[in-house]
């Protein structure tokens, strides 16, 4: 890719990062992060095409460090980071391992492929965790199901994936033909980033390999035993679909994620469970747990089979854990604040 002949609006710069440049920071150069590294990240800029360190000199919040798709500031002279700018939109999780820190997956996405495939992987509990995720920032979900060419049943994960929510854009593919991957090019125009997302083995770094024309994104085989794969994407990385001035937008390929815990997400899970959350404001008190209260209009319409008993636990689960990851969340950074205080 050459890179520096990239123009911004190729990059996938907008209006939303214009407006936040003072007379002071038009002396940077505006830059991409293309890819996260250790200690450092592959920026791309008008100008600009390297590595750079991914330490801001006065970090003041634990979203103070770039991720793959963010925006930053360039001294043209030190060639460091003067600053990250605001994100249109950022996926992040609790940090596995360290409940202080939080992990940025990536930002300024425009529309979140949730990729799952035709078999044991199709899992609904797991694809309304994304779901959660992409409606809580505002970002387009799409659900693309892989090895269409190796399922006789596909129609029926068709209709599973569309009953989640209604209007929800569902792509059946074969990621490794390019004919069949070419309807998800709508959603990768010129400028436009797209997020892919899902469980090891479905066939995302093989479907990234189809929307850019290259062969060079390793793949590994499926075990067979259970339709699981090893995780191939170890690094958080943007790639670019086609050459030229009129080439499409760009992908950001993540690791594999087998498991998605929810924090501060409550929008997203109104959103995507906004059928039951109409029905507990319908409810006789306004505490009702929907177990067995009366006047309970949760419990009425799952006798009535309006919504399913499954769909509601699956709902109480995410709420439940949302709640209390998000309370726990608010206590980490109330200790964090009263700590620097003391220093």
């Amino acid at each position: 890719m050459d890179a520096p002949s990239l123009t911004l609006h190729q990059l996938g710069w907008k209006p939303f990062f214009s407006e936040q440049l003072s007379g002071e920071d038009r002396l940077h150069l505006p830059a991409r992060v293309m890819s996260v590294h250790r200690g450092m990240v592959d920026v791309v800029g008008e100008g600009i095409d390297g590595s750079v360190s991914s330490s801001l000199a006065l970090p003041v919040g634990p979203l103070d460090r770039p991720t793959v798709g963010d925006w930053l500031l360039i001294d043209p002279e030190t060639r460091s980071m003067a600053r990250i700018l605001d994100r249109i939109s950022v996926f992040k999780r609790p940090a596995p391992g360290d409940e202080r820190r939080v992990q940025l997956i990536a930002a300024n996405v425009d529309t979140l492929f949730i990729i799952t495939s035709c078999d044991q992987d199709f899992n609904v509990a797991r694809i309304e965790r994304y779901l959660v995720l992409a409606r809580d920032v505002s970002v387009r979900p799409v659900v693309v199901l892989t090895k269409a060419d190796l399922s006789s049943s596909s129609e029926q994960f068709v209709e599973g994936a569309r009953a989640l929510q209604p209007g929800l854009q569902v792509e059946l593919i074969n990621g490794r033909d390019p004919k069949s991957v070419a309807r998800l090019g709508d959603y990768c125009c010129a400028g436009e980033t797209v997020a892919l997302v899902g469980s090891s083995g479905v066939g995302k770094s093989t479907l990234v390999g189809t929307l850019t024309g290259s062969d060079r994104i390793a793949t590994q085989a499926v075990r067979a035993s259970d339709g699981k794969g090893l995780h191939t994407t170890t690094v958080r990385q943007m790639y670019r679909l086609g050459q030229g001035p009129e080439a499409g937008g760009w992908l950001v390929d993540t690791p594999g994620m087998r498991e998605l815990r929810m924090s501060e997400v409550s929008l997203g899970v109104a959103e995507v469970f906004d059928d039951i959350l109409a029905l507990t404001l319908a409810c006789r008190f306004s505490n009702c747990t929907h177990r067995d209260e009366p006047g309970c209009a949760v419990r009425a319409a799952i006798a009535e089979e309006a919504i399913s008993l499954t769909r509601f636990e699956r709902w109480r689960k995410l709420a439940s854990e949302d709640g209390v990851n998000s309370s726990a969340a608010a206590v980490r950074r109330s200790r964090a604040a009263k700590g620097g205080k003391r220093r």
